[in-house]
């Protein structure tokens, strides 16, 4: 078999068919030829963004004050906190990547689980759909940051999913965690894009995609009135974003990006009274 090409590499990044078709028997042993790959690249590859984002922790670390947010994160000892979103979580150089690795660097003694639910492409609609086998096993956190792909445009159109239907979304999310788990729930907003180069990528011009801030922006005020706590991302990266904090495709935030939200995070769970689990 031919070596990872970028293209692959980049594949793997964010397309995780286990969390998606995890259910069809030998799907995991038959990864690497999907992706036209041996074994060994296969893990070679998985094992070098694990390594990129464990460093990128390890920079967070090197800041005296996220080391000390990190001691303060309400997790108790033995928490399973669930990270849900889209590709932006789903990542495996993600905020959500990055934190697994912040609590086993600087609290390995509190054995605490970061489980990555993130599922590329997923609006908030087709997350509910599979709500209840997400949180099962029942979390303590669940830090969810949807609403990327609600605000899609297709080929000019509507967002794939309004502002009213996203929150009621989100609203039902909530209902059903709290029927079926104690967890404490923290919402974070979408991120906004950088249009220009979203309008020049070309897997977007090719599946006729788009974004608008404004749509962004809308949004993340509608999430801020959900009443948990929210993380402000809109803020925290900006409209347009920073230089450096979005990724070449203007939607996909660059690991720079991924740092900015993940202090994001650490900045909103040890400022509000959220208590612990």
């Amino acid at each position: 078999m031919a070596g990872p090409t970028p293209h692959v590499v980049a594949q793997l990044q964010h397309s995780h068919l286990k969390k998606l078709y995890g259910y069809l028997p030998g799907l995991p042993a038959a990864l690497p030829a999907v992706f036209g790959l041996s074994d060994e690249e296969y893990a070679e590859v998985r094992a070098g963004f694990d390594a990129r984002a464990r460093e990128a922790a390890l920079e967070l670390l090197d800041d005296v004050d996220v080391a000390r947010r990190v001691a303060r994160l309400p997790f108790r000892r033995g928490s399973r906190v669930l990270a849900v979103g889209d590709s932006i979580t789903d990542d495996l150089l993600s905020w959500a990547q990055m934190l697994r690795h912040l609590l086993a660097l600087a609290r390995p003694e509190d054995e605490i689980e970061v489980v990555n639910a993130g599922l590329s492409g997923h609006t908030t609609a087709m997350v509910l759909r599979r709500w209840p086998s997400m949180i099962d096993p029942a979390p303590d956190w669940i830090l969810c940051g949807l609403g990327g792909n609600d605000v899609t445009r297709v080929a000019g159109g509507k967002p794939q999913v309004t502002t009213g239907e996203s929150v009621a979304n989100l609203r039902e999310l909530r209902r059903i965690a709290a029927e079926r788990t104690a967890a404490r729930l923290v919402w974070l907003t979408p991120v906004p894009v950088d249009e220009d180069l979203a309008a020049a990528s070309p897997a977007f011009r090719y599946g006729a995609s788009s974004w608008r801030n404004a749509d962004v922006v809308a949004l993340a005020a509608a999430v801020g009135s959900l009443g948990e706590p929210v993380v402000d991302l809109v803020t925290a990266v900006g409209v347009p974003p920073r230089p450096g904090l979005q990724g070449p495709d203007g939607v996909h935030p660059s690991v720079a990006g991924q740092q900015r939200i993940l202090t994001a995070v650490l900045e909103t769970l040890t400022e509000e009274p959220v208590g612990g689990v």
